[in-house]
């Protein structure tokens, strides 16, 4: 049997991130969610969002294409994208102190993606955390507090320690399959590695 569950690192203004947030708990229903701050992962790693590249016009189609084809709806860009997720992944960290770490995530995600809101405005961030039922003076609050900057900084460095360069990135077994298009991969190799 495999050891560890897999791990699901994802970053909330990571469109790759929300297409396979979008379908993981069908595929790797036990993966254990872990919401880093992208732009630290980048940064270590000397790299930056293809939103700031030449790459950029064909991974916003890429993106349209598979969010089309999935049933999920048309992509609606934030204005700014791509952004800062700081105050989204420390709103992540206080929802799953709630058991609430999915929910908000992808209600944060479509509201970034579907609805084109831009999740660096506190505003928008509380505005995800208010649908899942967080309150949103709690939730600022909680935001602010040294204790969920300190936790964000060791699951940064956690998703560094693991190895992670990109998001969204699979760990399974302690192999890593960076990309929405290798979920079915690390699904399979889950599924092979518990059969043993």
């Amino acid at each position: 049997m495999s050891s560890e569950p897999p791990v699901f690192y994802f970053g909330a203004m990571s469109p790759y991130s929300w297409l396979a947030a979008e379908r993981i708990e069908r595929l790797l229903p036990e993966a254990h969610w872990r919401g880093v701050l992208a732009g630290v992962v980048f940064t270590v790693h000397g790299r930056t969002s293809w939103g700031l590249t030449e790459d950029r016009a064909r991974g916003l189609a890429d993106c349209e294409s598979r969010a089309a084809a999935r049933g999920l709806g048309a992509i609606s860009w934030p204005e700014q994208w791509p952004t800062s997720d700081l105050h989204a992944a420390r709103a992540m960290l206080v929802a799953d102190g709630h058991g609430l770490l999915h929910q908000f995530s992808l209600t944060a995600m479509r509201m970034a993606f579907l609805e084109g809101a831009d999740l660096a405005d506190v505003r928008e961030v509380l505005e995800a955390g208010r649908r899942v039922g967080l309150d949103g003076a709690e939730l600022e609050a909680r935001m602010a507090d040294p204790a969920i900057k300190q936790a964000l900084r060791k699951l940064n460095e956690e998703a560094l320690a693991a190895g992670v360069f990109g998001v969204p990135t699979v760990v399974v077994d302690g192999e890593l399959f960076w990309g929405d298009d290798r979920l079915e991969e690390a699904a399979a190799a889950h599924r092979g590695s518990s059969a043993r």
